[in-house]
């Protein structure tokens, strides 16, 4: 903090201003002419320890807080007029994640509110369509989205805001921006932003500048960059009384008004998806800033990568008609799948969706759960493995807590967090090869116990499961199911056990005088060789068995004493572990 303080107080400066005209830090923000508008500030209070990139200063720079462990959140919510495809759910997991790094990892309270346009041209337009009111549309598909997100894991906000229930403070906000000279209404109805009177502030987050020369107007407005406050209503279209007649609220009002009621003009982060950099958030900065009459709203801006089709440049959208959604996607593949797809990238990246890169998502869980499942095994005498060189495991387990904590503040990096979670896991596997005979050492429980721990409490905190017995998200049936298997594979268990607890092999040593024990060996061989002939059709039927259940995504694993059987995630069912024992 005292660094950030001197680089505030060295711009006061340069600018020949001193610390007694209210501190460096006012006074390095009063000192910024016209045209150094657009340089970003950092705010005083606490450091987060984590560096984050902000689109605001286009490079990395440290996370400070106004309040000590405390972080207030604005997030762009749906425009509710038809369900949530997979580019909105990338965008939302992603932020989710980040979000639980901060407080699981970071002990950072997050204050989230997110805006939920519920009136807007496409409501209205799909209204019509189907002969139905915008806001009984809006309703249902905000409901809708709500339901896709918890199915995706994503924590709720603090707390869901309508635009339609904050008519009053958008008209307030309006009255305010005009009232400070950069906006004004037409005798139309409409109401406008002057982006010409707000000069060299406007293009914080893009190159553009009000200078350019304006696109031809055809409009009431006065120049083509200004943006709607307010919108005069259209016959029959839902509408609100206000000082220039019926209308409704523009976009970009929406989420300045929502965001300010709640925080005021101190706002820590504001995220949303790259497409929403502008003009979206670059006119939500704009006229946050002039209706708090301050030098920066919104200290960090972050953006989350697009998500592109496979084979294509363009990003999932409904207007491409290139999108899958995300009810569609949780019929072929789970929430924690999609996760690790989204883990496996930087949040602010684009990313290529196809069924290749989920099977590689896919097949990491595999990794992972088939590590634990073995080690769970290892733990309880069940898996019988030479002695481990524990002083290795605990080093590597070590690393691997300061390389992820190093990774989540370098900008969420969660992609070099998961590799390192699968380099332990890497040389965890490789102590763990399986022995036929127990020479009787001592068994390494302890730190096998802690890696186990580690990652369980790595994957539950970013929003995953892995523990023994987790079970589906519909429910009751799936404990059912569990408990069927579990019974299942213990039968099979004991009828393989039976089927190979042969009389061992009698060995035939040729004696002189010794005929009656030679027959009698050989008679325990004929008896012996019955017994394989009787018994290999109970063998058979358990091979057959395990074959059967392995077409259906449940893998049986036959070891020494005991069988181990797991369920491959299929169409959304989380993968299910447990032990057949004898």
């Amino acid at each position: 903090m005292t660094m950030l303080r001197g680089a505030a107080a060295a711009v006061a400066r340069r600018c020949g201003l001193g610390a007694g005209s209210g501190g460096g830090k006012v006074a390095a923000r009063r000192c910024c002419s016209a045209a150094r508008r657009r340089e970003w500030v950092p705010p005083v209070g606490r450091d987060s320890g984590i560096m984050a990139y902000n689109s605001r200063s286009r490079t990395k720079e440290p996370l400070v807080l106004a309040k000590d462990r405390v972080a207030t959140w604005y997030s762009c919510g749906p425009t509710v007029y038809d369900h949530a495809h997979l580019g909105h759910a990338c965008s939302y997991v992603r932020f989710d994640i980040i979000r639980r790094i901060m407080t699981k990892f970071f002990g950072i309270e997050v204050i989230m509110v997110m805006g939920i346009t519920d009136i807007d041209d496409k409501i209205i337009k799909r209204a019509n369509e189907m002969n139905m009111s915008p806001v009984a549309l809006a309703r249902i598909y905000e409901e809708d989205f709500k339901q896709d997100m918890a199915a995706l894991k994503v924590l709720p906000p603090t707390a869901y805001m309508r635009v339609t229930e904050n008519i009053p403070q958008i008209i307030s906000f309006i009255e305010t921006v005009i009232a400070n000279g950069q906006a004004y209404a037409t005798s139309q109805g409409n109401v406008y932003f002057d982006v010409k009177s707000w000069g060299k502030r406007y293009g914080v987050l893009t190159t553009i500048s009000p200078d350019t020369p304006d696109e031809a107007v055809n409009t009431d407005k006065r120049y083509g960059k200004d943006f709607a406050l307010w919108k005069a209503a259209k016959p029959q279209e839902l509408s609100w009384t206000s000082p220039w007649g019926k209308g409704r609220p523009g976009w970009h009002i929406e989420c300045s008004t929502i965001s300010s009621a709640v925080f005021g003009k101190q706002l820590d982060i504001h995220t949303g998806g790259i497409d929403l950099a502008f003009p979206h958030h670059e006119n939500e900065i704009a006229q946050c800033e002039v209706y708090h009459q301050c030098e920066q709203w919104g200290n960090y801006f972050l953006h989350s990568g697009h998500l592109h089709v496979k084979g294509s440049q363009e990003k999932m959208s409904k207007s491409l008609k290139n999108y899958v959604t995300v009810k569609d996607f949780l019929k072929k593949f789970s929430s924690d799948q999609f996760r690790m797809y989204c883990l496996r990238s930087r949040y602010s990246s684009a990313v290529e969706f196809s069924d290749e890169s989920m099977d590689d998502a896919k097949n990491l869980l595999q990794a992972i759960s088939s590590f634990i499942k073995d080690a769970n095994a290892y733990i309880k005498g069940q898996l019988i493995c030479d002695p481990v060189r524990e002083d290795i495991l605990w080093e590597r387990l070590a690393s691997t807590k300061v390389t992820v904590k190093a990774s989540f503040a370098d900008d969420f990096d969660t992609s070099r967090a998961v590799a390192a979670i699968m380099d332990l896991i890497h040389h965890g596997n490789r102590q763990l090869k399986a022995v036929t005979k127990d020479t009787g050492s001592p068994r390494s429980s302890v730190v096998y116990g802690s890696i186990i721990s580690y990652i369980e409490g790595f994957f539950n905190a970013l929003g995953m499961s892995f523990e023994e017995r987790q079970v589906a998200v519909k429910g009751d049936s799936s404990a059912v199911l569990s408990n069927v298997i579990d019974e299942l594979v213990q039968f099979r268990t004991k009828v393989r056990h039976y089927a190979l607890a042969l009389p061992e092999a009698a060995e035939t040593v040729l004696v002189e005088g010794d005929a009656g024990a030679k027959g009698s060996k050989r008679e325990e061989n004929e008896k012996r060789q019955q017994l394989m002939g009787e018994r290999r059709p109970l063998l058979e039927a358990c091979d057959s068995l395990r074959e059967n259940l392995a077409a259906f995504g449940i893998h049986i694993k036959d070891r020494a004493a005991v069988s181990t059987w797991e369920m491959a995630e299929r169409g959304g069912q989380a993968e299910q572990q447990a032990q057949g024992k004898s």
